[in-house]
């Protein structure tokens, strides 16, 4: 049984309103008359350019046994492959209800498959006895700090407000564990009554500036509308939220514990994710046109883009891909100035949503690059010519210095052509001059010395390339060697 009880799709983009409040001037002390100042109007949003228009043949990801539903994906893209997981309901795995399912890719056109070409594989299911007893779907999947975690609604039945958002956590994707001991990490607010009694639920999860994000319906807050449709804000430091759990008010964020009065987007079932080149969030819902796109800046007190759409049939749920810490993939062809957005969403419903199918566009007019701290970020990974005739690997905030660029393409996505005047602020960290010093640890860790003596960990493969002997040491020669940093891709 579909855990989306009561809950009506409204396909009308609506507007968010935003309330100014008045602030007095006060002038300088003394005789002169002061002078009230203007307030200077708000910058109008930028029209954003969209092409490249795509999309798969077919059906890209679907259970390996017959299932009314396959709906809810969410789509990390790492190590080049991508990752997803969804909502289905297979029979006789786990107790009657919503199951997540797994499986991967080479392309977001599919197929999605399990390990060794088998279909997909259920992952996570109910726990008898807990708030997730029967229902476990709409995942939102990050991964932070070399783990994997999992938000999800749980739900025990399927009575009204029993819809709550869980947490649980894996090494690989695949084993979960419940975190928050077992328990909710959101409860519906139950602040006004309305015909729609889902709860809370369909999280979508990004971090941020040492902050975990979640974005969540709930029909029972007082800033939804009428017929329950909103999307609500927290933030944590911790992925259980609760380390400074703050929420987002018209006054900002806040520390939680204030009605949830303030929606994002008036919708249901939304996606959202970080996108570096705009300096905003981007957050994915439906629409009468396909998938909308609508921005908001990093403190959401402005939509710094018009919205965006991404055309096509749909029924359910956008599943936008997205680095594994809740980021938008950096576009390899032009870094600074253009944002793929691609979304696997249900497009059929019979009786229940169903076919996962793939649409992408892509976003250009971005100036990902106009400041050195954005073009930090944008271009970490990649690489650019240096005036000193090597090539800057961009990592971590700073610029590593190689010197053959055979070299520096094997540790980055890509070489620029050009260099990016605003990555001439950055710091130089060193340089990794040809045939520089390798050393190996008894752990098998291998190490290239830059011209500071410092160990920066690459590859067997990498420190060959740069023309370097390798030579094994003891671990307390290998510990006496000042760590730069890793630059394994």
């Amino acid at each position: 049984m579909r855990i989306r009880i009561g809950l009506r799709w409204s396909g009308a983009l609506a507007a968010v309103a935003l309330l100014a409040g008045c602030t007095q001037v006060e002038g300088a002390p003394g005789p002169s008359p002061q002078v009230e100042k203007r307030a200077e109007a708000p910058e109008a949003p930028v029209e954003l350019a969209v092409g490249g228009e795509r999309g798969s043949a077919g059906v890209v990801a679907a259970g390996g046994m017959p299932a009314p539903y396959n709906y809810g994906p969410t789509v990390l893209v790492e190590g080049g492959k991508y990752r997803t997981w969804w909502c289905s309901q297979l029979p006789g795995v786990g107790p009657p209800g919503d199951d997540i399912l797994t499986a991967e890719s080479g392309s977001p056109d599919g197929p999605f498959l399990a390990a060794g070409g088998a279909p997909a594989v259920p992952v996570f299911t109910g726990q008898p006895g807990a708030f997730d007893g029967m229902h476990t779907c709409d995942p939102s999947v990050l991964r932070v700090d070399g783990r994997y975690y999992l938000y999800y609604t749980g739900a025990a039945g399927d009575h009204a407000h029993g819809n709550a958002i869980g947490v649980a956590s894996s090494e690989d994707g695949l084993a979960w564990r419940r975190e928050a001991g077992g328990r909710p990490i959101v409860l519906a607010s139950r602040e006004v009554n309305r015909e729609n009694v889902y709860g809370a639920g369909q999280p979508s999860a990004l971090y941020l500036d040492g902050w975990f994000y979640l974005m969540f319906t709930d029909t029972t807050a007082s800033g939804a509308g009428w017929n329950g449709a909103g999307q609500f804000v927290l933030r944590a430091r911790n992925p259980e939220f609760t380390d400074q759990l703050q929420a987002l008010t018209e006054q900002g964020f806040q520390p939680a514990g204030a009605q949830r009065s303030r929606s994002v987007v008036d919708a249901f079932s939304a996606d959202w994710m970080w996108v570096p080149a705009l300096d905003a969030f981007a957050i994915a819902h439906q629409t009468s046109a396909g998938t909308t796109i609508t921005f908001w800046d990093r403190d959401f007190t402005r939509h710094p883009y018009e919205p965006v759409v991404v055309p096509g049939p749909w029924r359910e749920g956008p599943g936008l891909v997205r680095s594994p810490d809740g980021h938008a993939p950096t576009s390899t062809a032009d870094p600074c100035g253009t944002v793929p957005v691609d979304v696997l969403r249900a497009t059929a419903e019979f009786p229940s949503p169903t076919d996962i199918r793939h649409f992408g566009i892509d976003v250009s007019g971005a100036d990902g690059c106009r400041s050195t701290a954005r073009a930090a970020t944008v271009l970490d990974g990649f690489a650019v010519p240096s005036p000193a005739r090597t090539v800057d690997v961009v990592r971590g905030g700073q610029r590593v210095r190689v010197e053959r660029r055979s070299v520096a393409e094997q540790l980055v996505t890509r070489v620029l052509d050009e260099r990016v005047p605003a990555l001439d602020e950055l710091p130089v960290a060193g340089t990794i001059r040809s045939a520089a010093p390798a050393l190996r640890s008894p752990q098998g860790a291998v190490g290239l010395l830059d011209d500071k003596g410092r160990l920066w960990t690459v590859t067997a493969e990498v420190a060959a390339a740069n023309g370097s002997s390798i030579t094994d040491v003891s671990q307390q020669e290998w510990d006496a060697r000042a760590p730069a940093g890793d630059l394994r891709r």
